[in-house]
């Protein structure tokens, strides 16, 4: 064949290299999984020793070196690792041509589950250490690994008609809001009016035109596998693991509403952790075009709340719920008379509840306010992992039953996906400096 590049004869008597170094070069991400393994102090993070009697095993840094491997590489089943031990140089260069059977690879991944999750855990140390994760700020968020693509690009028709929906609903609540505004005038800083001003008319935008946001990669420091459908009550857990992870006393984390909750606050609060989580808007209020506890106006020096037709609520004698911790507030006299009634209440009175701590959620929606740029930065720091680790996935279950199980295979999916982010972020230069250091 004329002018065409020709291979090599099949057959030649040497096809390969002597050795087998000459086929993996100094920048091959490789050398970086060995080198991290090697590191690790396997029998101390609680790996299976070998065995005193009977055939000899494999050392778990082999099967270690594999399955981190396998994960770079989106290749996360044991029978295909089992094939690719066997034909990928690379892994042979790895293992020092050991091809384990999918048997053995399968129940070091069952047996070491625990010891797994705490190798995730290492390399986030020595993301530490090599001066990633100084900025004490982070994000948390849930994700279900169920989805194929994002909810804002997954439109049916029933979906478009509730968004819709949910646009007009806000649209009505941020008019609520000026319309309480105009009434405080003097109570509101003249940027709160500003920002409600906006926020209508990106709304009103939406219901033309759905736009996507901007978003950039960033390293996965904590995880948590959980059964639960719901992120309530996972605030304190995760910024706790966050704020260990980076080393920090103090931290400032963002959330999504799906994380709100009065006691997890008070106690992110309690112990030097700053939140930016909004509030939910459960009232059924807004859709019935009653006034919601949004438009009561909280009067902090004389304890009382201002109500939409500028009267003021005062706090009762008695907490006829039986709860401790919640006061109500009422007016006796203006609510039976009153010409907002109708748009206020079907109850004789009104009244407003109130947690003995919710000065800290007021703190909370009042440094929203002054950051209202804080959820873009939660949605551009931690929706792209899932996307990305799921795309990893191949879009479908995880391999393994139990939770624990689950959960050190969701490690080795965050240790590969970090993996990643370090060797683009600083290169394979570094990070071999680093684990040589």
């Amino acid at each position: 064949m004329k002018r065409f590049i020709e291979g090599v004869s099949r057959d030649q008597a040497i096809l390969f290299p002597d050795h087998l170094e000459d086929f993996v070069g100094e920048d091959n991400p490789v050398r970086a999984v060995d080198a991290f393994v090697d590191a690790l102090d396997l029998f101390g993070l609680g790996f299976s020793d070998a065995a005193a009697t009977g055939r000899p095993g494999y050392h778990p840094s082999i099967l270690l070196k594999i399955y981190v491997y396998g994960y770079l590489n989106r290749i996360q089943s044991s029978r295909r690792l089992e094939l690719e031990a066997g034909r990928n140089v690379e892994l042979m260069w790895l293992t020092g041509r050991l091809a384990p059977d999918f048997k053995t690879i399968a129940d070091f991944r069952r047996d070491n589950s625990k010891a797994i999750r705490k190798v995730c855990s290492q390399f986030v140390a020595l993301c530490r250490q090599v001066g990633l994760l100084n900025s004490a700020v982070v994000a948390i968020d849930g994700s279900k690994f169920k989805a194929v693509n994002n909810r804002d690009k997954n439109f049916t028709p029933a979906k478009m008609k509730r968004r819709m929906a949910d646009i007009e609903t806000s649209i009505k609540l941020y008019l609520s809001k000026l319309d309480a505004a105009d009434r405080n005038e003097p109570a509101l800083p003249a940027a709160k009016v500003t920002r409600l001003q906006e926020r209508i008319i990106k709304l009103k935008e939406q219901m033309v035109e759905l736009k996507a946001i901007d978003v950039e990669h960033h390293l996965i420091i904590a995880h948590e596998v959980t059964s639960s459908g719901s992120d309530r009550g996972q605030l304190v857990k995760m910024a706790n693991k966050a704020r260990s992870a980076v080393g920090s006393k103090e931290i400032t984390v963002v959330a999504d509403r799906g994380y709100y909750g009065g006691e997890q606050l008070l106690e992110c609060a309690e112990n030097g952790i700053t939140t930016y989580v909004p509030k939910p808007l459960t009232s059924s209020g807004t859709k019935r075009g009653f006034f919601i506890k949004q438009d009561f106006i909280y009067d902090t020096k004389n304890d009382v709340y201002i109500c939409p037709a500028g009267e003021s609520l005062t706090k009762g004698a008695h907490r006829s719920d039986r709860q401790s911790d919640i006061n109500f507030y009422r007016h006796l006299t203006a609510c039976p008379n009153c010409h907002l009634k109708s748009r206020c209440t079907t109850e004789k009175l009104r009244r407003i509840r109130r947690w003995d701590q919710e000065d800290v959620l007021d703190d909370i929606e009042r440094r929203l306010e002054e950051k209202p740029e804080a959820m873009k930065i939660r949605r551009s720091t931690v929706e792209h992992p899932f996307g990305t680790l799921k795309a990893w996935m191949g879009y479908t279950h995880f391999l393994t039953r139990t939770r624990e199980k689950v959960a050190a295979e969701m490690s080795l999916h965050v240790l590969a996906y970090n993996f990643k982010r370090v060797l683009n972020i600083i290169g394979i230069g570094s990070l071999m400096t680093a684990l040589r250091a």
